[in-house]
């Protein structure tokens, strides 16, 4: 009789995304995480990146997230980009565009269910870089 493993097959990429999504959470004031978890989530849903540095300024856990949502919106708009590229091919257009809508929404998800838990963590591969300070 064949060995079953109970392994969970997604381990290696769990620990690949831990690996690459620096966990800045303990940088910022309990408070100031519990005051603004709810705004700063609003920055991943795309455009609304700005809301938190108009509505809270001082808030550096909300600027945090408002650079997280801003490179979002960047290569979210790269992506779509790319996408046009592949419009001469119906087929290949199609899949392109299903998988990138999905790597666009688990980045989302990511950091939207990570900021309503009071997490500062970077978004995996991209979150590294800074352009609201």
């Amino acid at each position: 009789m064949p060995e079953v493993h109970n392994k969970d097959p997604f381990n290696d990429f769990k620990r690949e995304i831990e690996e690459n999504s620096k966990d800045h959470t303990s940088e910022f004031d309990p408070q100031d995480i519990k005051a603004n978890s709810g705004l700063a989530a609003a920055c991943y849903i795309s455009i609304l990146f700005f809301l938190p540095l108009v509505l809270r300024p001082d808030s550096k856990f909300a600027r945090f997230h408002a650079n997280q949502g801003l490179i979002l919106l960047i290569v979210g708009v790269a992506l779509g980009a790319a996408k046009g590229v592949t419009l001469g091919v119906p087929i290949v257009t199609d899949i392109f565009g299903a998988l990138l809508g999905l790597i666009q929404f688990g980045y989302f998800l990511y950091g939207f269910v990570n900021t309503l838990n009071g997490k500062a963590k970077e978004l995996p591969f991209i979150g590294g870089i800074t352009l609201i300070r």
